[in-house]
Protein backbone atom coordinates (compact mmCIF):
# COMPACT_ATOMS: atom_id res chain seq x y z
CA UNK A 1 0.00 0.00 0.00
CA UNK A 2 1.51 3.59 -1.08
CA UNK A 3 1.44 5.97 1.71
CA UNK A 4 1.44 9.41 1.68
CA UNK A 5 4.84 11.19 2.68
CA UNK A 6 4.85 13.67 5.45
CA UNK A 7 8.00 15.57 6.28
CA UNK A 8 8.45 17.52 10.19
CA UNK A 9 11.06 19.19 11.22
CA UNK A 10 12.20 21.80 13.74
CA UNK A 11 14.93 24.22 14.23
CA UNK A 12 14.90 24.94 17.79
CA UNK A 13 12.63 25.90 20.88
CA UNK A 14 13.67 28.99 22.50
CA UNK A 15 12.98 32.79 23.61
CA UNK A 16 14.02 33.64 19.78
CA UNK A 17 14.27 37.15 19.12
CA UNK A 18 12.27 39.38 16.20
CA UNK A 19 15.26 39.50 14.10
CA UNK A 20 15.84 36.34 13.93
CA UNK A 21 12.51 34.77 12.78
CA UNK A 22 13.11 35.58 9.16
CA UNK A 23 16.57 33.52 9.05
CA UNK A 24 15.08 30.14 10.67
CA UNK A 25 11.73 30.00 8.37
CA UNK A 26 14.04 30.87 5.62
CA UNK A 27 16.28 28.06 6.99
CA UNK A 28 13.14 25.62 7.50
CA UNK A 29 11.87 25.96 4.25
CA UNK A 30 15.22 24.79 2.69
CA UNK A 31 15.10 21.59 4.66
CA UNK A 32 12.00 21.30 3.80
CA UNK A 33 12.49 21.33 -0.03
CA UNK A 34 15.60 18.95 0.41
CA UNK A 35 13.60 16.67 2.47
CA UNK A 36 10.55 16.39 0.58
CA UNK A 37 12.18 16.48 -2.68
CA UNK A 38 13.39 12.92 -2.40
CA UNK A 39 10.15 11.84 -0.22
CA UNK A 40 8.38 12.39 -3.83
CA UNK A 41 10.46 10.92 -5.48
CA UNK A 42 10.43 7.53 -3.77
CA UNK A 43 13.18 8.00 -1.29
CA UNK A 44 13.39 6.67 2.40
CA UNK A 45 12.28 8.20 5.36
CA UNK A 46 15.68 7.72 6.58
CA UNK A 47 17.01 9.41 3.04
CA UNK A 48 14.70 12.74 3.27
CA UNK A 49 15.42 12.97 7.31
CA UNK A 50 19.82 13.07 6.52
CA UNK A 51 18.78 15.65 3.83
CA UNK A 52 16.14 18.17 5.62
CA UNK A 53 18.65 17.52 8.90
CA UNK A 54 22.28 18.15 6.54
CA UNK A 55 20.75 21.37 5.11
CA UNK A 56 20.08 22.76 8.65
CA UNK A 57 23.71 21.99 9.66
CA UNK A 58 25.23 23.70 6.81
CA UNK A 59 22.91 26.57 7.54
CA UNK A 60 24.77 28.93 10.34
CA UNK A 61 21.46 29.97 12.18
CA UNK A 62 21.02 27.10 13.89
CA UNK A 63 22.81 25.16 16.68
CA UNK A 64 24.53 22.45 14.61
CA UNK A 65 27.31 22.00 12.22
CA UNK A 66 29.08 25.15 11.09
CA UNK A 67 27.82 28.37 13.43
CA UNK A 68 27.35 26.08 16.81
CA UNK A 69 28.15 27.35 20.09
CA UNK A 70 31.32 26.71 21.07
CA UNK A 71 32.41 24.87 23.99
CA UNK A 72 34.58 26.68 26.90
CA UNK A 73 37.69 26.39 24.98
CA UNK A 74 35.77 28.18 21.95
CA UNK A 75 35.30 24.87 19.55
CA UNK A 76 32.46 23.04 17.86
CA UNK A 77 31.61 19.81 19.36
CA UNK A 78 28.68 17.88 17.65
CA UNK A 79 26.14 15.03 18.22
CA UNK A 80 24.16 13.71 16.18
CA UNK A 81 21.60 10.60 15.72
CA UNK A 82 19.48 9.08 12.73
CA UNK A 83 16.80 6.01 13.11
CA UNK A 84 15.34 3.43 11.02
CA UNK A 85 11.63 2.89 12.12
CA UNK A 86 11.46 -0.09 10.22
CA UNK A 87 13.99 -1.96 11.63
CA UNK A 88 15.25 0.32 14.56
CA UNK A 89 18.57 0.54 12.90
CA UNK A 90 20.55 3.15 14.14
CA UNK A 91 23.70 5.79 13.89
CA UNK A 92 24.68 7.81 16.25
CA UNK A 93 27.69 10.21 16.93
CA UNK A 94 29.21 12.56 19.74
CA UNK A 95 31.91 15.10 20.64
CA UNK A 96 32.80 15.45 17.01
CA UNK A 97 35.02 18.17 15.70
CA UNK A 98 36.11 18.03 12.35
CA UNK A 99 33.12 16.80 10.52
CA UNK A 100 31.15 18.99 8.61
CA UNK A 101 27.47 17.03 8.60
CA UNK A 102 27.31 14.77 11.99
CA UNK A 103 24.23 13.86 10.53
CA UNK A 104 26.10 11.95 7.69
CA UNK A 105 28.55 10.35 10.03
CA UNK A 106 25.26 8.72 11.93
CA UNK A 107 24.07 7.64 8.36
CA UNK A 108 27.07 5.90 7.81
CA UNK A 109 26.96 4.25 11.87
CA UNK A 110 23.64 3.37 10.62
CA UNK A 111 24.41 1.63 7.08
CA UNK A 112 28.01 0.43 7.52
CA UNK A 113 28.92 -0.64 11.52
CA UNK A 114 27.60 -3.38 13.76
CA UNK A 115 27.78 -0.11 16.21
CA UNK A 116 25.25 1.89 17.19
CA UNK A 117 27.22 4.90 18.49
CA UNK A 118 30.60 6.37 17.67
CA UNK A 119 32.27 8.97 19.88
CA UNK A 120 35.21 11.87 19.30
CA UNK A 121 38.03 10.52 17.15
CA UNK A 122 36.73 6.95 17.16
CA UNK A 123 33.76 9.14 15.15
CA UNK A 124 35.95 10.70 13.14
CA UNK A 125 38.36 7.61 12.21
CA UNK A 126 35.17 5.54 11.74
CA UNK A 127 33.78 8.66 8.94
CA UNK A 128 37.08 8.92 7.23
CA UNK A 129 37.30 5.03 6.81
CA UNK A 130 33.71 5.43 4.73
CA UNK A 131 34.56 8.20 2.88
CA UNK A 132 33.98 11.76 4.89
CA UNK A 133 36.44 14.22 4.69
CA UNK A 134 37.98 15.58 7.91
CA UNK A 135 38.15 19.34 8.04
CA UNK A 136 39.75 21.67 10.85
CA UNK A 137 37.74 22.48 13.09
CA UNK A 138 38.10 26.50 12.76
CA UNK A 139 35.99 25.63 9.67
CA UNK A 140 33.07 25.14 11.93
CA UNK A 141 33.49 28.40 14.09
CA UNK A 142 31.63 31.63 13.04
CA UNK A 143 32.37 35.22 14.39
CA UNK A 144 28.96 35.59 15.79
CA UNK A 145 29.41 32.27 18.05
CA UNK A 146 32.95 33.83 19.41
CA UNK A 147 31.63 36.91 20.29
CA UNK A 148 28.99 35.06 21.70
CA UNK A 149 31.01 32.71 24.35
CA UNK A 150 33.03 36.18 25.15
CA UNK A 151 30.21 37.83 26.13
CA UNK A 152 29.02 34.91 28.52
CA UNK A 153 32.34 34.07 29.76
CA UNK A 154 32.81 38.06 30.66
CA UNK A 155 29.48 38.05 32.07
CA UNK A 156 29.83 34.62 34.53
CA UNK A 157 33.12 36.34 35.71
CA UNK A 158 31.64 39.61 36.79
CA UNK A 159 28.71 37.87 37.62
CA UNK A 160 26.28 39.37 35.60
CA UNK A 161 23.59 38.70 33.40
CA UNK A 162 23.80 38.88 29.84
CA UNK A 163 20.38 39.73 28.58
CA UNK A 164 21.86 40.35 25.00
CA UNK A 165 22.83 36.85 24.14
CA UNK A 166 20.44 35.30 26.18
CA UNK A 167 22.47 34.91 29.28
CA UNK A 168 25.84 33.81 30.25
CA UNK A 169 26.64 30.03 31.67
CA UNK A 170 25.36 30.77 34.74
CA UNK A 171 22.28 30.88 33.75
CA UNK A 172 19.61 28.04 35.30
CA UNK A 173 20.03 25.40 32.89
CA UNK A 174 15.62 25.47 32.68
CA UNK A 175 15.86 28.77 31.80
CA UNK A 176 13.47 29.08 28.03
CA UNK A 177 15.18 32.14 27.19
CA UNK A 178 18.62 30.12 26.65
CA UNK A 179 19.38 29.75 23.24
CA UNK A 180 18.59 26.26 22.01
CA UNK A 181 18.63 25.69 18.14
CA UNK A 182 19.17 22.30 18.27
CA UNK A 183 17.76 20.64 14.86
CA UNK A 184 15.63 17.59 14.08
CA UNK A 185 13.13 16.33 11.18
CA UNK A 186 10.81 12.99 11.27
CA UNK A 187 9.39 11.87 7.59
CA UNK A 188 7.04 8.87 6.59
CA UNK A 189 7.58 7.78 3.21
CA UNK A 190 5.40 5.98 0.41
CA UNK A 191 6.34 2.21 1.89
CA UNK A 192 5.22 3.18 4.86
CA UNK A 193 8.02 3.60 6.91
CA UNK A 194 9.14 6.72 9.57
CA UNK A 195 12.73 7.41 10.87
CA UNK A 196 13.83 10.33 12.68
CA UNK A 197 17.11 12.46 13.26
CA UNK A 198 18.62 15.38 14.97
CA UNK A 199 21.93 17.26 15.05
CA UNK A 200 23.06 19.68 17.60
CA UNK A 201 26.83 21.90 18.75
CA UNK A 202 25.07 21.23 22.16
CA UNK A 203 25.08 24.10 24.65
CA UNK A 204 26.61 27.69 25.15
CA UNK A 205 30.11 27.38 26.99
CA UNK A 206 29.67 23.20 27.92
CA UNK A 207 32.76 21.53 28.95
CA UNK A 208 34.62 19.92 26.28
CA UNK A 209 33.29 15.88 26.44
CA UNK A 210 29.78 17.16 27.78
CA UNK A 211 26.87 15.01 25.51
CA UNK A 212 23.61 16.39 25.92
CA UNK A 213 20.13 14.56 24.89
CA UNK A 214 20.45 15.13 21.28
CA UNK A 215 21.86 11.67 20.09
CA UNK A 216 20.87 9.39 22.57
CA UNK A 217 18.74 7.03 21.34
CA UNK A 218 14.76 7.64 23.56
CA UNK A 219 16.21 11.15 24.88
CA UNK A 220 16.49 13.59 21.87
CA UNK A 221 15.85 11.02 19.38
CA UNK A 222 13.77 7.64 18.20
CA UNK A 223 11.75 5.95 15.85
CA UNK A 224 9.51 2.61 15.50
CA UNK A 225 7.33 1.86 13.51
CA UNK A 226 5.04 0.36 15.90
CA UNK A 227 4.56 3.63 17.88
CA UNK A 228 6.16 7.11 16.46
CA UNK A 229 9.05 8.93 14.92
CA UNK A 230 10.48 11.98 17.22
CA UNK A 231 12.89 14.93 17.86
CA UNK A 232 13.41 17.16 20.92
CA UNK A 233 15.17 20.58 21.59
CA UNK A 234 15.57 22.15 24.56
CA UNK A 235 18.00 21.71 27.22
CA UNK A 236 19.34 18.31 27.30
CA UNK A 237 19.79 17.60 30.98
CA UNK A 238 16.23 17.42 31.90
CA UNK A 239 14.70 15.25 28.86
CA UNK A 240 17.43 12.41 29.30
CA UNK A 241 16.50 12.20 32.60
CA UNK A 242 12.64 11.42 31.95
CA UNK A 243 14.07 9.07 28.73
CA UNK A 244 11.32 11.73 26.91
CA UNK A 245 11.56 10.65 23.43
CA UNK A 246 10.56 7.20 24.32
CA UNK A 247 8.52 7.69 26.82
CA UNK A 248 6.60 9.95 24.02
CA UNK A 249 6.26 7.73 21.59
CA UNK A 250 5.34 4.97 24.03
CA UNK A 251 1.72 7.25 24.97
CA UNK A 252 1.43 6.89 20.78
CA UNK A 253 1.55 3.68 21.03
CA UNK A 254 -0.94 3.09 24.06
CA UNK A 255 -3.44 5.13 21.43
CA UNK A 256 -3.02 8.86 22.02
CA UNK A 257 -2.91 10.78 18.86
CA UNK A 258 0.55 12.38 18.48
CA UNK A 259 -0.49 15.56 19.42
CA UNK A 260 -1.92 14.79 22.47
CA UNK A 261 1.53 13.03 23.10
CA UNK A 262 3.47 15.62 22.22
CA UNK A 263 1.87 18.11 24.48
CA UNK A 264 1.72 15.82 27.07
CA UNK A 265 5.26 15.00 27.19
CA UNK A 266 6.14 18.81 27.67
CA UNK A 267 3.85 19.15 30.05
CA UNK A 268 5.36 16.11 32.12
CA UNK A 269 9.24 17.58 31.31
CA UNK A 270 7.81 21.35 33.09
CA UNK A 271 5.95 19.44 35.76
CA UNK A 272 8.59 16.94 36.93
CA UNK A 273 11.70 18.52 36.58
CA UNK A 274 11.24 22.38 35.37
CA UNK A 275 13.01 21.21 32.09
CA UNK A 276 11.89 23.56 28.83
CA UNK A 277 11.92 22.65 25.12
CA UNK A 278 10.25 21.65 22.17
CA UNK A 279 9.12 18.43 20.21
CA UNK A 280 7.46 17.22 17.23
CA UNK A 281 6.03 13.84 16.48
CA UNK A 282 4.75 11.67 13.95
CA UNK A 283 3.04 8.36 13.70
CA UNK A 284 2.60 5.80 10.72
CA UNK A 285 -0.34 6.55 9.92
CA UNK A 286 0.71 10.28 8.99
CA UNK A 287 -0.52 11.81 12.14
CA UNK A 288 1.75 14.83 13.42
CA UNK A 289 1.87 16.38 16.70
CA UNK A 290 4.08 19.45 18.12
CA UNK A 291 4.44 21.44 21.34
CA UNK A 292 6.80 23.49 22.96
CA UNK A 293 6.71 25.40 26.19
CA UNK A 294 9.25 27.86 25.28
CA UNK A 295 8.55 31.56 24.11
CA UNK A 296 8.67 30.32 20.43
CA UNK A 297 9.79 27.10 18.14
CA UNK A 298 10.83 26.68 14.39
CA UNK A 299 9.49 24.38 12.94
CA UNK A 300 7.77 23.17 9.40
CA UNK A 301 5.52 20.46 8.17
CA UNK A 302 4.86 19.39 4.37
CA UNK A 303 2.33 17.04 2.80
CA UNK A 304 0.87 16.37 -0.62
CA UNK A 305 -1.15 19.47 0.08
CA UNK A 306 1.76 21.74 0.59
CA UNK A 307 3.96 23.29 3.14
CA UNK A 308 3.39 25.34 6.42
CA UNK A 309 6.43 26.77 8.75
CA UNK A 310 6.78 29.42 11.29
CA UNK A 311 7.99 30.24 14.60
CA UNK A 312 5.06 29.45 16.37
CA UNK A 313 4.98 31.65 19.71
CA UNK A 314 3.78 30.68 23.33
CA UNK A 315 1.41 33.80 24.73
Amino acid sequence: MSNKPVLLIHGGAWAMPDEAVAAHESGIANALAAGYGLLEKGASAVDAVEAAVAVMEDDETFDAGRGSFLTQDGRVQMDALLMNGANLRTGGVACVERLRNPIRAARLVLDKSPHVYFVGTGAERFARQNGMALIDNTELVIPREQERLHKAQTAELAGLRDTTFSGPLSVPPNDPHASHDTVGAVALDAAGNIAAGTSTGGTLNKAPGRVGDSSLIGCGCYADNLSAAVSLTGWGEPIMKLVLGKWAVDRVAAGASPQIAAQAAIDYLFERLGGHGGIILLGPDGRVGLAHNTPRMAWGLQTEDGAQLGVTRNP
